[in-house]
């Protein structure tokens, strides 16, 4: 039962996040916004997709239970949650799930991004290794954590360079350190 909960809170969470990132999508469009990467962005959306179908199919027909060590998985996913927020609301108008730019404005600095340049991906990559084994569902978190390093490895890539392209990006982060550090400039 506690699992159809999990499950049900991920959808309605998934399909909310949809609907804001389509919403800020039109938004930065009539600010002159424009979408790159856009070759990759169904590969995020399979990936996605298959991670839930995978979860869902390894609990149900294995008979999967919570993990005995719920007390400490469960925390370790609430954090994400509070970090994917604090994220969402730190962009504001400006998250979405594709890579949405507007050319020459400043970058937002701020909440997580003071910190990190990319705290969603790393809400995303911590659920989709947690979550399953919360539930002991370990096929789905090991394949899925590499599917996920393998998107990732092409969509910060394609999102950094349209940054730095069109935006104050460089001048904002570059030569900031921070926990996920990057190549320094001068």
């Amino acid at each position: 039962m506690i699992f159809y909960l999990f499950l049900f809170i991920i959808i309605v969470q998934r399909v909310s996040e949809l609907l804001i990132a389509r919403r800020n999508e039109a938004h930065m469009k009539r600010m002159g916004g424009e979408e790159h990467g856009s070759r990759h962005y169904p590969l995020i959306v399979a990936v996605h997709l298959l991670f839930l179908l995978s979860f869902t199919l390894e609990v149900i027909l294995f008979n999967k239970e919570i993990s005995p060590l719920w007390i400490i998985i469960l925390p370790i996913i609430l954090i994400t949650q509070i970090v994917r927020y604090w994220a969402v609301f730190s962009l504001g108008p400006f998250w979405n799930t594709k890579i949405m730019i507007v050319p020459d404005l400043e970058v937002v600095a701020k909440g997580p991004y003071r910190f990190m340049r990319h705290p969603n991906y790393l809400v995303v990559a911590v659920e989709i290794l947690f979550l399953p084994i919360l539930f002991q569902a370990y096929f789905t978190a090991i394949l899925f954590t590499i599917l996920n390093a393998a998107i990732l490895s092409i969509r910060i890539p394609a999102e950094e360079k349209a940054l730095m392209e069109h935006t104050d990006y460089k001048k904002a982060f570059l030569a900031k350190k921070r926990f996920i550090p990057g190549k320094e400039e001068s």
